[in-house]
């Protein structure tokens, strides 16, 4: 069948899922069951014939967006907060990842232009740090701990004033997104040079590693979260750019309702970099080396599992039901 006869034979019916999904016409979890399966039908016989046709885009978004009605709607579901961090974002990251791959590639991308910017114009990191921040970290390399400032103020003081610091800065990472995704990729651009270039100031000074086995016990889930903030604000712009099939409007409730889910499951990621940095950053130069160690790719393992090789898994066991 060609793709435009499998469309036309098909367009009610997807009219009809798209309808159950933006509550505008009542299903109970039995029929949305029944929807999910005609839909993968649809998905794997487009996948099939027509593998790089948007068709295959629309209907694997259209499945997705009907599987998690379902677990919203399942009477047997007892965990919410559970089921959303389970199965919710995970199917949600999967079906964006592209937007990931967007995300991580601008973050690489800046961070070495910070790295170079900083090798080759030596008044690019007071720039970019102020003098105040370059000449206290200079005193506490010359005093052997050049990670000195994570260990200044109380344990919770800390906690709470870096958490609440990281949040803010997540949420105006996403919600800049509206700006068209100009506004997300300029917070970016923001915080990788200048991590770029922090990381090359330490190189500079004979002290990388050491600023390393201190920056990263808390930067691994911080800078990540961070990346995962960019793809969400990337997401909500492009609803706005890229209506795709929907109208604009039904295209930003879309957006903004996933992008929105994706930006709260970094939550507990940038809590958990707040409470590294309160609790054990400060006492990384006095740790042994397997330790810091251990705690950096322990803590970049776990956040990067779930947002890079989890959604797959996901995603496969929803494609056997």
């Amino acid at each position: 069948m060609r793709e435009v006869a499998f469309i036309k034979q098909n367009k009610e019916k997807w009219l009809e899922f798209e309808l159950a999904i933006f509550g505008k016409a009542k299903k109970n979890p039995d029929e949305l069951a029944n929807l999910y399966i005609q839909m993968m039908n649809d998905l794997s016989y487009a996948q099939t014939y027509y593998p790089k046709s948007k068709t295959v885009i629309y209907l694997n978004h259209l499945a997705s967006q009907i599987y998690q009605k379902i677990y919203k709607t399942k009477r047997a579901e007892k965990n919410r907060f559970l089921e959303f961090f389970k199965t919710e974002v995970p199917l949600l990251v999967y079906d964006y990842r592209r937007y990931l791959l967007y995300a991580f590639t601008l973050f690489f991308v800046t961070v070495a232009i910070g790295v170079v910017s900083a090798r080759y114009d030596q008044d690019f990191v007071r720039l970019i740090l102020g003098d105040a921040y370059v000449n206290m970290t200079l005193d506490n390399i010359k005093k052997g701990n050049p990670v000195a400032v994570y260990a200044s103020g109380s344990n919770w003081g800390s906690f709470v004033g870096i958490t609440m610091n990281n949040l803010y800065v997540g949420a105006r990472c996403y919600i800049w997104g509206l700006f068209a995704g100009i506004g997300t990729l300029y917070i970016s651009l923001q915080n990788c040079i200048m991590l770029g270039a922090f990381q090359y100031f330490f190189y500079e000074q004979n002290v990388f590693w050491k600023s390393v086995r201190g920056i990263w016990i808390h930067g691994s889930m911080e800078i990540f979260a961070i990346v995962i903030e960019t793809a969400a604000g990337f997401i909500l712009g492009a609803s706005i750019l890229f209506p795709k099939t929907f109208s604009r409007a039904n295209s930003f409730k879309i957006g903004f309702k996933n992008s929105f889910k994706i930006f709260l499951s970094t939550f507990p990621f940038t809590i958990s970099a707040g409470f590294l940095e309160g609790f054990i950053t400060r006492y990384s130069i006095d740790m042994p080396n397997w330790l810091s160690s251990f705690i950096i790719l322990f803590t970049l393992g776990v956040i990067s599992f779930y947002y890079l090789v989890y959604p797959s898994i996901v995603h496969k066991k929803t494609q056997q039901l």
